[in-house]
């Protein structure tokens, strides 16, 4: 062996850091070779198993299997598709990972019953095509035979969560949240209900000749309001929401009367649902969108404005 020195096991153990047991067991299946056998029996190695064992440590730290190491080493596999493989591996790998973090997070944020862990857990491994299904059907309750129009196409577009291949936590947890709201049947009549409203708003030759639709009026005429701290029951805050009951009495073609005026605060009172407000900030979350601004205080304002002045109309 020409004067090259030769490591007995445990030799090779201190030199390494690898554990006798390991490397036996390398040797076992044929990564790490003996060049020979001292006069007692003892395993015999060289620089190149030094070096050998060093390559099949790192390889084994990465996660390859036994198998693919050991075609590494002896050049039947190139090194750097065998990295490429295992890196796409490793994808799907922490994508499972964040879903199991979001859905532990959500677990210990809510409180959850096993059941609700249950659920959640199911909701975020959906594929694709499961997710796409699941938001289809609530998008379809809602918005399905209002779709010929392409601006409510349009709508329904833009109310599509759409989880990236590669999602933040945040991101699966607001996925998963999303996906219990669209299941809530409450919430889609809801939906629904506001949908049939707006479209009613609209009345025909809309395509055509555009209105200004409610939610625009509401806030063009009350953020100021909120911003300014004028009161809901004021002078001023009667003027303002006498401006929002004609501008509703004129989308419907109904006289500005008692009755308009309560339908006009339901109205308010449904745009208002937190659920609504609930289901576009997750949506934001899920699409990487700017956070929507909250609608809350102008809605309540303009609630309590419109039931201001309706109470004091003459009955």
């Amino acid at each position: 062996m020409d004067g090259a020195p030769l490591y007995r096991i445990g030799d090779l153990a201190r030199l390494t850091g690898v554990t006798v047991k390991t490397i036996r067991f390398y040797s076992d299946h044929g990564l790490v070779v003996p060049v020979g056998r001292s006069p007692g029996g003892y395993r015999l190695y060289d620089l190149d198993a030094v070096a050998r064992l060093d390559l099949v440590r790192s390889l084994r730290e990465l996660g390859l299997d036994l198998e693919t190491v050991g075609k590494v080493i002896d050049r039947e596999l190139l090194l750097p598709s065998v990295a490429a493989a295992h890196a796409e591996a490793l994808d799907v790998q922490i994508r499972i990972l964040r879903m199991r973090r979001a859905v532990l997070t959500a677990v210990a944020q809510r409180g959850s019953t096993p059941e609700e862990m249950h659920l959640l857990h199911k909701l975020a491994r959906l594929s694709e095509e499961e997710r796409q299904r699941l938001v289809g059907g609530f998008l379809e309750a809602v918005f399905g035979d209002l779709e010929a129009d392409a601006s409510w196409a349009g709508i329904t577009r833009s109310m599509t969560p759409e989880l990236p291949d590669d999602p933040e936590a945040e991101q699966v947890q607001a996925w998963v949240e999303l996906a219990e709201l669209a299941q809530d049947p409450d919430f889609r009549v809801t939906v629904r209900r506001m949908a049939e409203e707006q479209a009613a708003e609209r009345g025909p030759g809309e395509a055509t000749v555009p209105k200004r639709d409610l939610a625009a009026t509401v806030c063009g005429e009350v953020a100021p309001a909120v911003a300014a701290r004028i009161g809901p029951t004021s002078s001023r805050g009667a003027e303002i929401a006498s401006t929002l009951t004609a501008h509703y009495a004129r989308l419907l073609g109904l006289p500005d009367d008692m009755e308009l005026r309560g339908r006009l605060v339901s109205r308010l009172e449904r745009m208002n649902d937190p659920r609504r407000e609930q289901y576009f900030r997750l949506l934001a979350v899920i699409n990487g969108w700017e956070a929507p601004e909250s609608l809350t205080p102008v809605l309540d304002w303009a609630v309590q404005a419109v039931q201001a002045v309706r109470a004091g109309m003459p009955r």
